[in-house]
Order: C-alpha cells, then structure tokens, then sequence
C-alpha cells in the first residue's frame, strides 16, 4: 500500500477515538446509543449518573429536570444559566467534581445535530453523564485551507440561530489538522486549537502543555478489543495493522496531545469548573476560555500556597489578560481555600484612578460583584469586616483599592483588626511601580492582615540595579515572555519608524527659527511652540492617513505621547483648527464674484482624507473625569481617531485597535516598554504594531531591552537564545529581503508569463507553499517599508511585479490543491467547494431587493453544494446528473454576476437541485443503516440492482451481502498482511461469495460471481488505501 493515501477519517479521527479511549472515554456506537434529538442528551447515560451522583434522587423526578435542562438552553446567553447548573454544588448536581472517577465518560462520533432541514456531524463529540459538552473537528494534515478552512465552516453553524441552543450546551470545541504550529503565521493555519462555544466567529487559542509529567499517568495503553470495536463500528476494519495507522495512533501526535491536555479527567474537571467566563458586551454576550498561560499560572498559584509560599508574582507580558486571569482565580481560590476551612476575600490593588475604573468594568463585565475602595477610612473598615461577601446573593465578588490617595498614610490597619478564619488575597496590578518600601502602603498592607496572600502581576518587572519587583514580592510564580505571546497571536511584535528625512529637516529648521527668534528658550517651550508642533503635526497627520490607505483599514487609531502637557494642548489646538471647516466671507452671489471663485480654485484638495479626523486630548487636568472616561471610551469603540496624551494612559490602557503610536518623548526603563506595548494587541490581520520615534528612543529603549534579557537571562540560563527582540529593525527587514531574494531566485520574477510557467509544473506543495509564503512576506515588507521610509531597501526587489507573481503563484498552489484533493480527498466536498465556495456576487446598481435576492442565493448555493458534496455514492448516474446540472447552472448562467430576475430563476433551479441531492442522500443513507451504516456494502447493493443480474428482490440480496460482510470484516481484523497482498485477498474473496449466494436463489452465474467479487474487493481495497469512492470499482 502506497504511503499518504489515507483520509481524515483514517489518519485523524480514529486515531482520536483510540487516544480518547486511552483517556478512559469509552467509544459508543450510534446503532445502540439513544440520545433526544432536541438536545442531543442520551437521557439513559444522564438518568444513571444523576441516581448515581445524587443518591436522594428519586427517578420521578428527572422527567421535570429534563425539562428544566431544556429551558436553560432555550435563553440567548451562551450557555450562561447551563453552565451554572452545571457546576453546581447543591441540589441536584449533573457532574461529580469531587469524585471525578463517579462519572462517565463517553465519546460518539458523527452524531447529527440537526434543527428543521439544517445540520450538522461533528467529526467527534465527547459525552459527560450523556451530556455533550465538547465537539472535536479534524481535517488531515496538509488540507487546503488548513484548519481555518474548518473554522469557517463552523462560524457559520454558530452564527445560525436554530443551532444556539446546541451551542449552549457545548462547552468546548477542538480544531485540529494533525500539524504542529507554525509560529510565523498570523492566522492558525496549521496545528491543534481549541476555543469556547460561541453565537459568532470562534477564537482559535494555541496550547503549549507545560506540566507532562501530570498527565503520563492517564494514558492508559491501547486495549486491541476496543481497536476492533471502532474500526468494525465505522467500517474501517481494512486500515488495521497499516504502518501508516500504527503511526497515527502514537500519543504524541498534535491532536493527541492536546486531547490529553484538555480530556483527561483532572484537566477537563478544572476547565469545566473555572476556565470560562460570560462577558456582556454592548454588542452582546461573549464567552472567553482560560488562555493557557492562564491555566498554569492557576495551577502554579495553587501549588505555591499549597507549598505555604504567601506571595509571589506572575510575570504575563502585556495584552495576555492579567485582570482576566485574577478574575479566574477569585473563582478558582474560592473553592480552593473553602475546601480547607477558610473564607477568602479578594482585593485588586491599582494605584491609578483610571486602573481602578478599567478594573472595575473588566470584573462587572465578566459578572462578579464589585467593591471600590479609594480612601484611607473605606480601607480600614473593609479590613476590620469578617465576612465573606457583602451581597446577599452570595455572587463572587471582589474589592478595587485605589491606594493612590492613601498610600503614604501611616495609620491604615492594625495587625490586630483581622479575623483568623478569614483569608485575604490580594492582587497588585502592575507590580513595576509605584511600590516603593521606603513609603508606607507595603507596611499597611503587611501590617492590615500578616497571613494574607500577596500575587503581584506585571508584564514588564522591575529590573536593573534599583528596587527589583522579585525583592519586594517574592519569586516569580509563573512567566509568560513577549516571544511567547507573539507566536501564540496574542500579541504582536513591533516596527519602529524613524521619521522620514525631509521631516526631520523641517523639524529642525522649526527649532531653528524659533531659537533665532526668542533666544534661549527652554526645551519644553521650544517643543510646544506652534511653529515646532506645527511641522510635527503636519507629519502625524499625514501619516496617519497614509498608514490607513496603505494597510487598506480606516477602524486603526493613533496616539501621540507629547514632550510636555503645554505641547499636548498646542498639538490638539492646532488640529482642531485644521479639522474645522474653512469658512469664506458670505456674497450675494458667490457664483459670480470674482474672488470667490479665485479663493474655490487656489483650495487645496482635504490632506489627511475625505472626512475630517477626530481627536481628544487626555491630561490629568484637563475637563473632568467623567469626560475622560467617556473619551476613552469612544476611543476604544472608533468614534476617536487620535489621542494627545502626556502622562496619562501609558500604561495599562487597552485598545486594539490602536496601531500608530507617535513618540514625542523619551520614555524611561520599564515605562518605555509599557508605553511601547499600547500597539501589540492584536487586532484584524495585522501582523505589527507601528512605533512612530520624533525623540529617538532607540538608545533609551536598548538600555530597557538590555534590562529586561538580563532578567529573562537570569530566569531561562540558557533557553535565553530563543527569545528574540520585540522590534523588527531595519536589518531585519533588510535581511528578510535578501531571504526572499534567496527563495525566488530560480524563478524569472520579470516575465510574469514564464514565472507562471514555472510555478505551474510543480508538484511539490511544499515547494510551491514556500514560494507563496515568501511573496507573501514580500507584499509585508514592501509595505513596512514604505511606512518606514526605507527607500534605499526598495530597490532591491520589484515589489509591484512581485504583487503580480502572488496571484500567479496563489493560482498554482489552488490548481495543485484541487488536483490533491482529487488524489487523496476523503469526499468529494473538495471538487464542489473548489468551485463555488468563492462565488463573489456583483451588481451594477443594488437595492434592498437585490441584496435580499443575493443573501438568499448564496445561501441556497451554499446548501445545494453542501448537499450535494455529502453523498456517499458518487458514482451514482442519479448524483452525477444533479452535479452535471449544477455546473451548468454555474457556467452558463454567471450566478457571480446575475440580475435579479436572473436570480430568481437560479434559486428555483438550485432548490430543486438541492431538494433532489437531499433524497437521494437519504435514501442512500436508509440502504447504509440496513448494512450497520457501511457505505461499501450500500454501493455494491446498488450496482449489482442495477446489474440486473439477481433480479429484483432485494431482501435475498441484502441477506447475503451482510453475510459476507461479516466474513470479510472478520477475515481482515484477523489477518493484517491481508489486504497487503491484493491478489491473495480477491482469491479469498471468492469462497464467501459463493458460501453466501448457494442458499439465496438466483445463484450468479460465473460472470456475476466476478462481478461481486471485483465489487467487493475495489470498495474494501479502495478504503485501505484511502481512495475515493468515485476512484474505486
């Protein structure tokens, strides 16, 4: 058997299946399984758990829990309302959290969830107590499109709304293509991924174990009767033995790996319990699951206070959801000090107003109850208080500590004000300032409760020769780097710009002229001069808007960190000014007056866009803190385009979208690398923050990034070589140029016609997927460098040609991807999909009733496709027909660019295409179910009824196919070398034939005899050798 010739089912979710029965899930068949189609629970695995968990349980009583379960998934939450009786400690509790071993654990696969004529089959779904709390998808490795190919896929099941009461009930989704990742892609194209349900687009998160040694204990080996079990129940007994299936069934494959990080029973016991959270948004509700830093870092917490360590920081670089995993530990600590005796109560410690307000929405947006605290008096009775909440619901809650006020006061607490069965947990934001020892907050807090825990949390520590975050705070509990986040797409890495040399030379000449006019002017002056910011203004607005043209995205916002706050206020004068529409004297005929029309022709054409931009100008003193907030606010949703900012928001400030940032000023130690780190969240598709440098911070950011290795030196020894800079410089960029020059250079990148050529015959995908990831980076770097001013790297490269060669090389890689899928495809979704998947609709003119004309027809393509892809038996005249139909439908008619009454005629015409498709896929899935759901057997039914050959009695013709179905199904479980050796297995094949057709008359003659056995033989030969249906026979 040749290798490589498997199907996802083969290579991929067997294998699963077996790896998850390592895990103790124990496989169960369809055929036998009962589940309610409404919800997809199997109420008789639920019903023995419950009596089972709740031993007051009477039987009576799950009829109206049943019912109660159904109403929870009828709300528009996300699962909100279940996912609290989930986890449950009273009343009737679903799950055993303290005996994990007291549930059961089940997986299926291809259960239908289906609504009305809407469907779908996850590739696996996992059963908890019946209940199906997580779906895994695969794909094989190598697949077009990758594993985003199946992520838009199921979007758009998340966003149907007959589907969300399934999404209410699952908890958790797996992703996966059998790849490891590649870090360099800014989309998870490849690898194993996991992501919370959702209404929307699902949020793919990496997953690195760090702790393997925990989980070696729960792979069990692989029991030989359950292999058989599943490969008989799926019809896939002839892949058994193959060197390729005994590799994909190691434990360490990606998708294995993280089945057994996220399934085995303590890890999904702690992820079903604490790794979510419900965040109301305006934009509706929204489910996060734990990132997993986040979960080590709980469990790292646990470990130190288990160990008697009372404090210790967690070192998470910025935009890795430091409030967000506080927030996890309120909930997780909550059970964790409860089950010792103890009541804890949780503080967050900032020392900003604007902290404490973010703070607060993060916690009230994920659902917890919220104290503010920001005075002296407050603190001391809050410390003095003994009990655990203070809202009668007994909702988690947690208190805010503004100390900013208050921090030097000397008299906070006494050591003798706290309650010994109370347990105190105090989070320190941002552990990298203002805790200075020679002040007073660290004694009060030391002195308010001596037994309370202390996590401090920063993403850049204090480093250096002065006060050092791990002297004051302990050592580091858990660490997550920038290099980490990068390749795990939480954050991304940075390019700095130096302003480009006309620029600075304006600049200058405007320091130059003021000086001459005013003397010895101070530096702070010189800077907020109108004429300086004048010339600096001109820059930051013409860049702007050159940056929102070049990344081709108009949501991107700007801040400006000014030299001084006088400079912020001149910068924000002055743009107002420019943005105020010019007014011109009024006439009574301005059509007619001479200067009116001399003043319209000398206007200059809008400099900085169609639409004048909008800024705010945030100091600590300017308006009042409401109007800030609201600015903010309105800054973070689009309405803001820039922000003049001095001091304020340079830490700790969250906005994604922000994507230039202008540098006014020098910024010292970790402050500069939190200031730089306002532009790495990640946002859209973009691949870099953009670091605009008016005050040359390179030297000063050098000394920071010198601090900052020598700490991640001290903690990684030697592991130090794999952390790379968090800018991309100028040689980098330089040397990832000659790297593309490199890569290309067998390849005529002047004649896009030979280029063409070349990249047509290859049959490598590898090779041709290396030549688009480097046009790919081509298309990036011409665009950094045309932001950065780099104009002598632009010469080195023809970047516009090379625009030309990535639609060249972009069609190739299709042409060979569909010519693969053709080889190797486990369907014929690929053929179809290929086709139509990105039929893009085009109208000269559009109105409402040709854009509801257009949404239903795309809908109707896509269903008729989706239909028609799901057939077992492409070989079927009937199929092919329908199929031929299709495409001349799609050919003749131009379904892309189509008038309305056009459009009308296709939905009529795929609809009945579709509603065709959709019988006949029914009626060859009833013909499977009578052979145990094995399409091998349904085909060979149908071409020997089509034969003519035995008649027309199909009764005595399924009676003797199940007969020899079994023999078969038995002979090649028993014997892996069997179907190795194709001749010897057709010579084998003869005797069952004719032991099973001697009693079911009429007996087949000589010819139909072959006939049965060539049948018979292309399907079981074709399965093990993972050839399509329609190459079989």
């Amino acid at each position: 058997m040749s290798a490589g010739r498997f199907n996802e089912d083969s290579r991929v979710k067997i294998p699963a299946l077996l790896h998850l029965s390592r895990l103790g899930y124990k496989y169960l068949s369809l055929k036998q399984g009962h589940w309610d189609p409404r919800t997809n629970i199997f109420p008789e695995l639920l019903e023995a758990a419950l009596l089972r968990i709740n031993p007051a349980l009477r039987p009576e009583a799950i009829p109206g829990l049943l019912d109660e379960i159904r109403l929870d998934l009828q709300n528009e939450d996300l699962g909100k309302a279940f996912h609290k009786r989930l986890t449950a400690r009273a009343g009737t509790r679903l799950i055993d959290f303290e005996d994990l071993e007291n549930n059961s654990y089940h997986a299926v696969t291809e259960l239908p969830f289906e609504n009305g004529e809407d469907n779908f089959r996850p590739d696996i779904t996992l059963l908890i107590n019946g209940l199906p709390l997580a779906i895994i998808e695969v794909k094989k490795p190598m697949n077009a499109g990758g594993v985003l190919e199946e992520r838009r896929r199921m979007d758009r099941r998340h966003a149907n709304r007959k589907f969300r009461h399934f999404f209410n009930l699952i908890q958790l989704q797996v992703f996966s293509n059998n790849m490891e990742y590649d870090e360099a892609a800014i989309d998870p194209v490849q690898g194993a991924f996991y992501a919370a349900s959702t209404y929307g687009e699902a949020h793919f998160n990496y997953f690195r174990e760090e702790r393997p040694a925990e989980l070696a204990g729960a792979i069990e080996p692989l029991n030989e009767d359950v292999e058989n079990t599943i490969l008989t129940d799926t019809n896939l007994a002839s892949i058994k033995g193959t060197p390729e299936f005994e590799r994909n069934k190691a434990v360490d494959t990606p998708t294995h790996r993280l089945l057994t990080s996220l399934f085995s029973r303590q890890r999904l016991g702690f992820v079903l319990q604490y790794a979510f959270a419900w965040l109301d948004e305006e934009g509706g509700i929204q489910k996060h699951v734990m990132r997993y830093p986040q979960l080590f870092a709980t469990l790292s917490i646990a470990d130190r206070l288990a160990a008697g360590v009372r404090k210790g920081i967690v070192w998470h670089t910025q935009g890795s959801g430091k409030t967000a995993l506080a927030y996890y530990n309120v909930r997780f600590l909550t059970d964790w000090f409860q089950q010792r005796g103890q009541v804890p109560r949780f503080y967050f410690i900032v020392d900003r107003l604007d902290l404490l307000r973010q703070a607060r929405d993060e916690f009230r947006l994920r659902g917890l109850t919220v104290h503010v605290i920001d005075s002296r008096d407050a603190f001391a009775r809050d410390i003095k208080r003994s009990g655990a909440t203070r809202n009668d619901r007994g909702a988690a809650e947690i208190t805010v500590v503004n100390i900013q006020k208050f921090k030097d006061d000397p008299d906070v607490a006494s050591a003798n004000d706290y309650n010994l069965a109370v347990q105190r947990v105090y989070f320190l934001d941002e552990v990298h300032r203002s805790y200075n020892p020679r002040g007073s907050f660290l004694a009060n807090l030391e002195q308010s409760d001596r037994n309370a825990i202390k996590i401090g949390l920063t993403g850049t520590p204090l480093i250096g020769e002065q006060l050092q975050s791990k002297a004051l705070f302990g050592d580091y509990i858990h660490k997550y780097y920038y290099n980490a986040s990068i390749a795990d797409g939480y954050t991304l890495r940075l390019i700095r710009e130096e302003i480009a040399t006309r620029y600075k030379m304006q600049l200058q000449q405007a320091l130059a002229d003021i000086e001459v006019r005013h003397g010895g002017i101070e530096r702070k002056a010189l800077y907020a001069h109108p004429r300086f910011v004048a010339a600096m203004l001109d820059y930051i607005l013409a860049d702007f808007a050159q940056s929102r043209v070049t990344f081709g995205d108009d949501s991107i916002g700007g801040m400006v960190i000014c030299d001084s706050a006088e400079q912020a206020r001149e910068l924000f004068r002055q743009f107002q000014q420019r943005m105020a529409p010019a007014a011109l004297p009024a006439t009574a005929e301005p059509a007619n007056d001479p200067q009116y029309r001399h003043e319209r022709v000398a206007d200059e054409a809008p400099r900085y866009g169609t639409a004048p931009l909008s800024a705010a100008l945030i100091l600590h003193d300017e308006g009042d803190k409401q109007s800030r907030e609201d600015q903010v606010k309105a800054y973070k949703k689009g309405r803001i385009d820039l922000l003049f900012v001095y001091n304020m928001l340079l830490t700790g400030f969250d906005a994604p979208r922000l994507k230039k940032l202008y540098f006014g000023r020098v910024i010292k130690n970790h402050n500069l690398l939190q200031a730089l780190t306002r532009v790495n969240r990640r946002y859209r598709q973009f691949r870099y923050g953009y670091v605009v440098d008016f005050a040359d911070i390179q030297a000063e950011f050098d000394k920071a990034n010198r601090d900052y290795y020598d700490e991640l030196t001290a903690e990684l020894g030697d592991e130090i070589e794999h952390y790379s800079q968090l800018f991309m410089s100028e040689a980098e960029i330089r040397a990832s140029v000659e790297a593309i020059r490199e890569a290309l250079f067998a390849f005529a990148l002047d004649d896009a016609e030979l280029f063409s050529q070349q990249v047509g015959q290859i049959q490598d995908r590898q090779q041709l997927l290396a030549i688009v990831k480097a046009l790919t980076q081509a298309r990036e770097l011409y665009n950094l460098i045309r932001l950065g001013g780099h104009g002598e790297l632009a010469g080195l490269l023809d970047f516009r040609k090379l625009r030309q060669l990535h639609i060249e090389a972009m069609n190739a890689l299709g042409a060979l991807n569909l010519k693969h899928q053709l080889e190797h495809a486990s369907d014929t979704s690929g053929l179809l999909n290929q086709a139509l998947e990105d039929v893009i609709f085009k109208f000269e003119k559009i109105g409402e009733a040709e854009l509801k004309l257009a949404d239903e027809l795309k809908d109707i393509l896509r269903r008729t496709r989706e239909t028609l892809a799901s057939t077992q038996d492409p070989q079927d005249p009937a199929w092919i027909s329908l199929k031929d139909e299709l495409e001349r439908l799609f050919k003749a008619k131009k379904l892309s660019e189509v008038s309305q009454q056009e459009m009308q005629a296709n939905i009529t015409a795929l609809r009945d295409i579709e509603q065709h498709a959709r019988a006949l896929n029914q009626a060859n899935a009833n013909l499977a179910a009578r052979y145990g759901g094995d399409g091998k057997l349904m085909r060979v039914h149908k071409r020997l009824l089509d034969s003519h050959r035995l008649g027309d009695n199909q009764t005595r013709l399924h009676a003797a196919l199940v007969g020899i179905k079994r023999d078969m199904d038995g002979a090649v479980l028993g014997n892996r070398e069997l179907l190795g050796n194709p001749a010897f297995f057709e010579r084998s094949v003869m005797p069952i034939v004719m032991r099973h057709f001697l009693d079911k008359p009429p007996e087949p003659d000589a010819d139909t005899r072959r006939l049965i056995q060539r049948l018979l033989v292309g399907e079981y030969l074709g399965e093990s050798q993972g050839r399509l249906p329609f190459e079989r026979g």
